[in-house]
């Protein structure tokens, strides 16, 4: 089941989702210098993103997070706990904020360069690469897609 909350309520449970979810995106990009992994409770309690949860049960087994500017959806993160990898959680997730900001023009999101689940999934979901930005050693690909008027 997919849901919104507030981050207040689950701050500590998304911050513990965030770390073992992102240190598995660590390993595929070679490096654990990346924000997600350096975040500390009170940064993510006032980051100002909206998010919405995938629960399997009291479960919290997926987390997208974002922020709407301007007619775009920009994601923050996509996150889903290892055990339950494989199961389509992303793809809801992505698929249930589209379908909320029906008025949303664009849909954003990054990723490690080297993150090869990651960037397939969002192809798959008709994200295209719009270009790599190169911070230190980390290579980002940045996606963007142009959603349906007819959703």
């Amino acid at each position: 089941m997919i849901r919104e909350f507030m981050i207040g309520e689950k701050g500590e449970e998304v911050l513990q989702l965030q770390m073992q979810s992102y240190k598995v995106e660590a390993a595929y990009i070679g490096t654990e210098d990346i924000p997600p992994l350096k975040e500390t409770l009170d940064e993510l309690l006032h980051c100002g993103e909206e998010f919405i949860g995938y629960f399997l049960d009291d479960t919290l087994a997926g987390v997208l997070s974002y922020k709407l500017k301007k007619g775009v959806i920009d994601i923050h993160r996509v996150m889903v706990h290892p055990n339950f990898f494989r199961r389509g959680i992303a793809g809801s997730l992505i698929q249930y904020v589209e379908d909320k900001m029906n008025s949303a023009e664009y849909v954003i999101v990054s990723t490690g360069a080297e993150n090869v689940p990651a960037v397939k999934l969002y192809q798959r979901l008709g994200f295209e690469v719009l270009d790599q930005s190169v911070f230190g050693d980390l290579v980002v690909t940045n996606f963007k897609k142009k959603l349906e008027k007819d959703r």
